[in-house]
């Protein structure tokens, strides 16, 4: 390959980058931006070894399987509320690729002073980047302190270590220095540095840490493509370190931080604090929801059942408690009684930018719903009710009136302008800037809801329906109007339920909400099993997997043979996306594909209820004459749409 066709072929594939980060910027097109990017990186990997023959090269090709099977299983493995510390964990290799490319440069000889500094500069910027990022992925994981690590004379010596790693640097040009020696000491020096820069920042300011770190390991890419004379890795390291960069100016402004102050540690160190006289004791504090609610003309699930615009501010700890389903579950539940839900997304809210919009499109909150802090702040006075869900720093009214605290000046939410303002938290403790919350105290308008917050959040759809029962008028009956109805009073009133699963809610993706609908029986007091065909789902064991997968107990499944008798003595059979292993006509239906084959007894339970997309076959094509038996009720559409509303009835 010509260097001129090189050369034009790299302009493309940059060309293709910059036009998936573009895509990325919109709703729609954000999946096929990241697809172009990828595939455009992919392309440059193979062009590159094509340019300089190194296809054949047997060894080459098993360390790019080796690493296509680790990014695939990190891919699979990684939950999304353990994405920040990956992507620290990313930039660090990122940065350990330049170093290891500058290393390599340097034993091998490289001519020119230019070529011999700038393989140096990528040598130390890629170990600051290994270091930074170890440090941070550490502090996300809790595998080190949280919070800002502060050494005496910090300062001086993380000066005095920057400036050791710039001499490093000019000794890779030295021709007497042996280069062993210089590459050691560089990576001593700056690996040092990137320690000593991250371990005193604090949880606060980590989304602009990680941003920052992601900025440097496309600058050592860049520097190192200069050593080696490779104009593609310059160009897509540049695009790396510039978004980095960028990124990294945005969530500063959003924070009213600047970089110098978080590099040094003036913005992270522990800061004098303005404690607000607590209303009440620690101690004190577990017991004012449940004081509130007696006490107040109305509790947290009364505000909720009234108001008729709510906006929700989801924090990290909705991540920790992995609460996002619960929380699209209420939104739906105040949205079917007319309220207009919204979400209020501060830029660093969670551990990296957008944290919280993937968490809530995860569980299928619509991206029109999620509001930008500048789109939908000055709405805060105009609504009746806030609700906070594990968000601490970002909604602390402290951060107008606190002066040398970490977050004085930072732009919060102003929840505190709401009518009421509901807050959802662990515990009383102050957020990782480690500053009080005075609406913790605030005695008016706020109501304090602590403990896990998916727990809390059930207890809120729980008390709405609570709620509306206790105004509904004295002596009304009760009647069953539509099939979810029907579906929820029969569910109410059992006291053993079994459920049977099938491929359809594999289709799904609902087995989180069979989950929280067998958690929210149970807690009523019910019975609940799961009732396992052999051949449910795609191959043996399918059930049983996704459904640990969702935390179900392996106690609660049950084979075929274990709990067939069963059926005739429980109040509900609840099937969720089966047909064939259910189907009656199996031991009626001469000639079919499924005569004969022992199938799940579901229709010998006193009530059926059937959560099918639609009412055609199953894959065997035979009629399910359970659709047409009296004592059966058919809840037709999605799966998760289907066990949402049950949810909302039970």
């Amino acid at each position: 390959m010509s260097n001129l066709v090189y050369y034009i072929v790299c302009g493309v594939l940059v060309c293709g980058v910059l036009g998936g980060i573009a895509m990325m910027s919109r709703v729609k097109t954000a999946v096929a931006g990241n697809a172009l990017s990828a595939a455009c990186t992919a392309a440059a990997i193979f062009v590159t070894l094509y340019k300089y023959h190194l296809l054949t090269q047997a060894g080459l090709w098993v360390c790019l399987a080796l690493g296509l099977v680790a990014g695939l299983i990190g891919a699979y493995r990684v939950k999304m509320i353990q994405m920040p510390q990956a992507v620290a964990l990313l930039n660090g290799f990122g940065g350990a690729a330049s170093a290891l490319v500058a290393a390599v440069s340097l034993i091998e000889g490289l001519k020119g002073i230019f070529s011999l500094v700038t393989a140096g500069l990528a040598l130390a910027v890629g170990m600051i980047t290994l270091t930074g990022s170890l440090i941070a992925a550490g502090k996300l994981q809790k595998l080190i302190s949280q919070r800002p690590v502060v050494w005496r004379g910090h300062s001086a010596i993380v000066g005095f270590s920057i400036v050791l790693t710039a001499v490093t640097v000019v000794l890779a040009a030295v021709p007497a220095v042996p280069v062993w020696a210089s590459i050691l000491l560089c990576l001593c020096f700056s690996g040092f540095f990137g320690v000593a820069f991250a371990i005193r920042v604090g949880g606060a300011d980590m989304p602009i840490t990680i941003s920052l770190l992601n900025s440097l390991s496309g600058v050592a890419g860049a520097i190192a493509g200069m050593a080696i004379g490779d104009p593609l890795l310059v160009a897509i390291g540049g695009v790396v370190g510039a978004s980095g960069l960028l990124l990294t100016q945005i969530m500063c402004r959003a924070m009213n931080r600047h970089l110098g102050d978080i590099l040094l540690g003036k913005t992270s160190a522990p800061a004098k604090r303005k404690k607000a006289e607590p209303a009440v004791t620690a101690k004190e504090a577990q017991a004012v929801p449940a004081e509130q609610a007696a006490c107040e003309k109305a509790s947290p699930a009364e505000i909720l059942r009234q108001a008729k615009n709510v906006i929700i501010v989801p924090g990290y700890g909705m991540a920790l408690a992995q609460a996002q389903q619960t929380v699209k579950l209420l939104a739906d539940r105040l949205e079917a009684r007319g309220a207009q839900v919204r979400f209020a997304i501060h830029p660093v809210a969670g551990r990296m930018p957008g944290h919280m919009n993937v968490l809530l499109c995860e569980a299928d909150v619509p991206y029109e719903q999620l509001y930008e802090m500048d789109a939908i702040n000055d709405e805060f006075q105009s609504c009746d009710a806030a609700l906070v869900i594990g968000a601490n720093d970002v909604v602390n009214p402290a951060a107008n009136t606190a002066e040398g605290t970490p977050i004085y000046g930072m732009p919060v939410l102003n929840v505190a302008d709401a009518k009421h303002v509901i807050i959802c938290n662990y515990d009383l403790k102050p957020g990782y800037a480690g500053v009080e919350n005075p609406l913790y105290h605030r005695e008016e308008g706020v109501s304090l809801l602590l403990g896990d917050a998916k727990d809390t959040l059930q207890a809120l759809c729980s008390g709405l329906d609570e709620s509306a029962a206790q105004a509904a008028p004295a002596g009304a009956a009760k009647t069953a109007e539509t099939p979810e109805e029907e579906a929820g009073e029969w569910l109410h009133e059992a006291k053993e339920v079994i459920i049977v699963p099938g491929y359809g809610m594999a289709l799904a993706q609902a087995q989180k909400l069979v989950k929280q609908l067998a958690d929210q029986l149970e807690q009523q007091g019910k019975e609940v099993k799961f009732a396992i065909h052999p051949v449910a789902g795609r191959m043996p064991g399918h059930m049983n997997v996704l459904l640990c997968e969702a935390d179900v107990p392996y106690e609660q499944l049950y084979e075929m043979d274990a709990i067939d008798d069963e059926f005739k003595a429980c109040d509900v059979a609840m099937v969720i996306g089966a047909n064939d292993v259910v189907n009656p006509a199996a031991n009626t239906a001469e000639g079919t594909p499924i005569y004969g084959m022992p199938v799940l007894s579901v229709d010998q339970a006193k009530h059926v209820i059937i959560c099918n997309y639609d009412l055609k076959p199953g894959y065997a094509g035979v009629d399910n004459p359970l659709y047409h038996k009296p004592g059966v009720s058919l809840l037709l559409g999605d799966a998760q749409a289907t066990l949402q509303s049950l949810l909302t009835r039970v």
